[in-house]
Order: C-alpha cells, then structure tokens, then sequence
C-alpha cells in the first residue's frame, strides 16, 4: 500500500516538475519575442521588460527545483539539487537588483 501511495505522489511531483519547467520556458520565450519587437519599435524600457521576463522565469525554474527536492532519494543528488538552488537564487537576487538599477535609470 505505501509503495502504490508513493508512486502515486512521486508521479504527481514529476508532473508538477514539468509543468513548472514547461511554464518557465515559455515565459523565457515570450519575453525574448517581446523584447525583440520591442527593440525593434526602439521602446525605452526594452531591458527593463526582458530582465524582468527573465526573473519571472527563472522563478518558475526555481519552483521545480524546490519540487525536485521532494523525490530526492540520495545525499548526493540533495547536495547537487542544493547548489543548483543556491545558484538560481543568487542569479535571481542579482537579476532583481538590475531590475531596481534598470527603473531607477528609466526614471530618471
């Protein structure tokens, strides 16, 4: 019974994974599409909307990784998917900070 409950909720983690991917990517897509037409029409908040596409995706991949946690069975895959977060973390912190420098000089 605890096997088939776990394959279960390891089956519906796995799904919510990719959905969570999928949802990342297609934002990343729709953002550089975005910014291209965007560039093209020579719009002043050009980097302003692809950084923040790029946060907001980068968050989506984030969120899978948390769930990938879940389903981790061995030390060394909890170790990799730890570093794996941290780094995704800090890009995200350091994509946020461009996002604060980037308003500030469209303000200004």
């Amino acid at each position: 019974m605890y096997e088939i409950i776990d394959n279960i909720f390891e089956q519906i983690v796995q799904y919510a994974i990719l959905l969570a991917e999928f949802a990342g990517v297609s934002v990343l897509i729709f953002t550089i599409v975005k910014a291209i037409i965007s560039l093209l029409l020579r719009k002043k908040s050009v980097r302003l909307d692809l950084v923040q596409g790029i946060a907001l995706a980068l968050e989506f991949k984030l969120g899978s990784e948390v769930l990938r946690t879940v389903i981790v069975r061995e030390w060394s895959e909890l170790m990799i998917l730890g570093a794996v977060i941290v780094l995704r973390a800090a890009l995200t912190l350091l994509i946020h900070w461009e996002i604060k420098k980037e308003e500030e000089r469209i303000q200004s």
